[in-house]
């Protein structure tokens, strides 16, 4: 629970006991302090419609203040549905795509893997829908990871997901820029497939 529900939760309980004040009647108050203090002035009984009046008018806004907390802290946060529908969704994005690499890195190069994890936290808040926040999602790499394959894990709220991610060379995907003078160029681009998995729980 976030600190913004907390206190939400805090408005609601605090409400909640202006309206029981509210609701106590005068006779009972009236002889609460005739035992306290018999020497005590009478209360009018526009003192108390003016009390109740102020005690529910505080609660109501006690409570508007909690649902509009509610709301605030349900866009700020991923609960656990929002966090998997959209996990799932950027897995069968990436999964089977192709994307160049550096052209002056080796096949066993790993530099691939931290630009990853940023794609594939975009792809998760990209699917997380319209009530899910924009931020706030997290890919983690694993530190056993190789040029060949790397794992992540995803986290968002209290959920975490374990994504693998395999990359393939595909040299029929290669991209070959022409020359400067438009002949035949001298430089290749090395093209990769993705192969991608998820399962629930950390890497």
């Amino acid at each position: 629970m976030d600190a913004l529900t907390k206190l939400s939760v805090l408005s609601l309980v605090l409400s909640a006991v202006l309206l029981a004040m509210a609701c106590i009647k005068a006779d009972r108050i009236r002889a609460w302090r005739a035992g306290i203090n018999p020497s005590a002035e009478e209360l009018p009984d526009a003192f108390f419609v003016a009390a109740r009046v102020t005690f529910v008018a505080l609660a109501g806004a006690g409570i508007y203040v909690s649902v509009q907390g509610f709301g605030v802290s349900d866009d700020t946060a991923w609960d656990d549905s929002e966090l998997t529908s959209a996990v799932q969704g950027a897995t069968d994005a990436l999964d089977g795509s192709s994307g160049f690499g550096d052209i002056y890195a080796e096949d066993n190069d790993t530099g691939w893997i931290d630009e990853y994890a940023t794609t594939i936290e975009q792809e998760v808040v990209e699917h997380g829908g319209g009530d899910a926040p924009q931020y706030g999602v997290n890919a983690t790499p694993a530190a056993s990871n190789t040029a060949s394959e790397a794992r992540y894990t995803v986290t968002g709220g209290d959920s975490a997901f374990c994504m693998r991610v395999t990359r393939t060379r595909s040299k029929d995907g290669d991209y070959e820029p022409p020359g400067i003078a438009g002949g035949q160029g001298t430089v290749t681009v090395p093209s990769y497939d993705f192969a991608v998995t998820t399962r629930k729980g950390g890497c």
